[in-house]
């Protein structure tokens, strides 16, 4: 516990600058949220057992995306210690993915619900989320000024937490060209990108982003060896 308390500390004073709402909220560089004042872990588009069901379609993936995630969540429980735990919809990659869990990585998803609040919002891919892996379901969530959901709208208040756009940065520089998983926030909304180890990404340039965002007023917080604010204006489309 001392390790993990170590760890928040140091990675909120690092990313005390980005806020939604005036809530302090930390980028992780696994692809996670962290709100340090709630203890609370957020997590979007996990799209578990997206593997099996390409495999189902004749379309074969290596088997191992459900595992590769599941142990990359588990490491972030363990440095984090959170008491509240959102997964932003898309957990699994349909509504017959819960089903297609082998027993290890059941039982991996199982002690993971039981080791906090675990709340599940509904997406597009999953609506109705397995019941039999711990935890509870919703179609959204609000708490204090942040309200969490799977799918951005339009329409929303300051203080959206959304998923499901998969978000990534592409930025040019001294020759070279990287493109990256990112968040994409403006203080106002927030978009997480996709955790799951197939889960891929849009570039935040791309014309779905474009109802969510004034232009290029937001930043894209990229991941890499660290977190790496970049201003809108500084990122390249594909």
């Amino acid at each position: 516990m001392q390790n993990a308390a170590k760890a928040r500390s140091e990675t909120e004073t690092a990313w005390a600058g980005l806020s939604v709402a005036s809530v302090p909220l930390v980028p992780l560089v696994e692809g996670a949220l962290w709100w340090p004042d709630e203890r609370t872990l957020v997590v979007a588009d996990l799209h578990l057992e997206k593997g099996s069901a390409f495999a189902r379609r004749g379309q074969m993936l290596p088997p191992y995306d459900t595992m590769a995630t599941l142990r990359r969540l588990s490491a972030l429980l363990a440095r984090m210690a959170p008491s509240r735990v959102i997964a932003l919809g898309d957990s699994f990659h349909d509504r017959n993915g819960g089903d297609r869990l082998n027993e290890v990585d059941r039982a991996s998803l199982r002690t993971m619900t039981a080791s906090a609040e675990w709340i599940w919002i509904a997406g597009n891919h999953d609506p109705e989320p397995p019941r039999d892996l711990g935890g509870w379901a919703t179609r959204e969530l609000s708490i204090g000024p942040l309200t969490f959901r799977h799918e951005p709208r339009l329409d929303a208040r300051p203080g959206e937490i959304a998923g499901h756009l998969h978000p990534s940065a592409r930025v040019v520089g001294r020759g070279r060209s990287i493109r990256r998983r990112c968040f994409a926030a403006d203080g106002k909304r927030l978009v997480l990108p996709a955790f799951g180890a197939l889960a891929g990404g849009l570039n935040v340039l791309d014309e779905a982003f474009l109802p969510l965002f004034d232009g290029r007023a937001f930043h894209a917080w990229v991941l890499g060896d660290a977190v790496h604010a970049i201003a809108g204006r500084r990122l390249v489309g594909d």
